[in-house]
């Protein structure tokens, strides 16, 4: 791929989002009904390429169920307020109602709270009880400290999650987590990330992960480009993760890692041209704190927005378009791509001629930065 000199002593390579790409129709159409939009990661096959994000105003255990029961996978957060809290409604609205000004202190200080072994334990048992696909998310920091807990706690899918995870840590004061190590002495697939390059992807992928989520720090409610500088548009990260997965696919004598985009993913229409250009599944924030039963209520934080040194993002009003139900499958009464987000992928597959979500990642993809405007 060609650079562009940024000056006499740097080159960077031209990288593209979401924004700057569309798909292509081509010479044959389908019946939207006639459209497989289910996907399979291990032993378990869902409906829907929908993960709901591990983040407090996306994943409560009732939502959790809710999107299960829909045929997607809810991710609880384990350091969210939902294991630090045996209550967390009066936390979840005060947050909700907290003046722009000392919004960011006061949820550093909500969220200084220890986290409870015990109600890891209790959250992930609500959700088995209810017979959906168990999923929690650890970040890379706590893994070590609570694996055995959300192992024992019956968990189907095991996620770490941070704003990048390596294979090749390094620490000086601790113990790094050996994500290889780790991963091999589990009983359970493992989804990690996130990574954005060929390089992070295909080093996650030879630890054993079943899955490798894609993206850095490019949601809505992430000020991190604008905190540390860094920066991955997500069309060419999924893409360089896809190629990854292929390499990898062929250096493991035919071992499928699972790419997952996560971040940057706002509207119908991102999701769509996320597994055009790779992916597999979605991982999926602000879009689903817009349903009606989120436990935002309208509004979108992540886990960077209370960091207790740095944070990296803000708490954001995103608005209700609708229940879980009408986000995901419609109908819809906007027409902005933030609702029936499973019809309009299905209606996107028909009109460019594919079948199922693997035919569709060959769709032919075209760069046109117009539609940023």
């Amino acid at each position: 791929m060609s650079e562009i000199e940024i000056g006499v002593s740097k080159r960077g390579r031209r990288v593209y989002a979401f924004d700057d790409v569309a798909v292509v129709p081509s010479r044959r159409t389908r019946d939207p009904e006639n459209v497989s939009v289910s996907w399979q990661i291990d032993a378990f096959t869902f409906e829907t390429p929908i993960i709901a994000a591990p983040m407090d105003s996306v994943v409560s255990p009732a939502t959790a169920i809710e999107i299960g029961k829909l045929g997607g996978l809810g991710v609880l957060d384990l350091e969210g307020l939902w294991t630090r809290y045996e209550d967390p409604e009066p936390l979840l609205a005060e947050i909700r109602s907290l003046p722009v000004e000392s919004a960011t202190q006061r949820m550093q200080q909500i969220y200084a709270e220890p986290v409870k072994a015990e109600l890891i334990r209790d959250r992930l048992a609500e959700i088995r009880a209810a017979g959906v696909t168990v999923a929690g998310a650890l970040s890379p920091q706590r893994t070590q400290q609570f694996y055995e807990t959300v192992l024992a706690a019956g968990v189907d899918l095991f996620v770490i999650r941070g704003t990048t995870v390596s294979a090749e840590h390094v620490a000086k004061q601790r113990e790094p987590l050996n994500l290889k190590k780790f991963i091999y002495e589990l009983d359970v697939p493992v989804i990690v990330g996130g990574a954005a390059t060929y390089t992070a992807a295909l080093h996650l992928m030879r630890t054993g992960a079943a899955g490798v989520l894609v993206g850095f720090g490019g949601g809505a409610a992430s000020t991190t480009r604008l905190v540390t500088g860094i920066h991955a548009p997500m069309a060419t990260a999924v893409a360089d993760v896809a190629g990854a997965r292929r390499d990898y696919l062929d250096e493991s004598g035919g071992r499928y890692v699972h790419v997952i985009a996560d971040g940057g993913l706002g509207t119908s229409g991102d999701l769509v041209k996320a597994i055009a250009c790779g992916a597999d599944a979605v991982m999926l924030g602000s879009a689903l704190a817009r349903a009606s039963e989120s436990p935002g209520g309208g509004w979108h934080w992540g886990a960077e927005s209370h960091h207790p040194e740095l944070p990296r993002g803000h708490r954001v009003q995103v608005g209700t378009v609708g229940s879980l139900q009408e986000v995901l499958y419609g109908p819809a009464n906007v027409a902005d791509g933030t609702a029936n987000l499973i019809g309009a992928l299905r209606r996107s597959m028909a009109t460019t001629g594919y079948s199922d979500l693997k035919e569709f990642q060959r769709v032919e993809v075209v760069v046109a930065p117009y539609l940023a405007d």
